[in-house]
């Protein structure tokens, strides 16, 4: 192959046809349970989300920590929040067509609302393979690694020191 390629467009082309061969993929199968739901774990901070989806009328329904399960505008109450619920089915153009069940844990309602959307995004794309590429260029595939940062030793916080005092 090294004596093929004298020039730069061969080495382009030889590089391009060896990334298309990679590319090639057996198209992703749909998983889904014997109720004909999808599950998915969704994580951001400290809060875990499970999530389940299944065709319906667009009924989303968060178990709270009694065990039952409420509306998710009483749960996350915030505009804001509910807005970021809303995001993974407004792109992949499916708002209303799903039926939406999740438990959350650990963490704050920021937190957990991330989880939330994490988890159906995870989940949708495993009922329709097709939506994937849609939520991949949002990013709502990628779990978000940002964390506190810890306390450090001889520090007030992970890195504000105690005031200076001359005397």
């Amino acid at each position: 192959m090294a004596d093929e390629i004298k020039s730069l467009d061969d080495l382009k082309s030889a590089v391009s046809g060896e990334a298309a061969v990679a590319e090639v993929e057996a198209p992703r199968e749909p998983q889904r349970d014997s109720l004909g739901r999808s599950y998915a774990t969704g994580k951001r901070k400290d809060a875990v989300a499970r999530v389940w989806i299944k065709p319906g009328s667009g009924k989303f329904l968060i178990r709270n920590n009694k065990g039952e399960y409420i509306d998710y505008t009483k749960y996350f109450a915030r505009p804001v929040l509910q807005m970021i619920l809303r995001q993974p089915f407004q792109i992949a153009n499916v708002e209303g067509q799903f039926d939406v069940m999740a438990t959350v844990a650990g963490g704050g309602l920021s937190g957990q609302a991330g989880a939330v959307k994490h988890g159906i995004s995870k989940a949708l794309q495993l009922y329709e393979p097709s939506l994937r590429p849609a939520l991949k260029a949002a990013g709502f595939l990628t779990r978000d690694s940002r964390v506190v940062e810890r306390k450090k030793y001889g520090k007030a916080k992970a890195r504000r020191s105690f005031q200076f005092s001359k005397r």
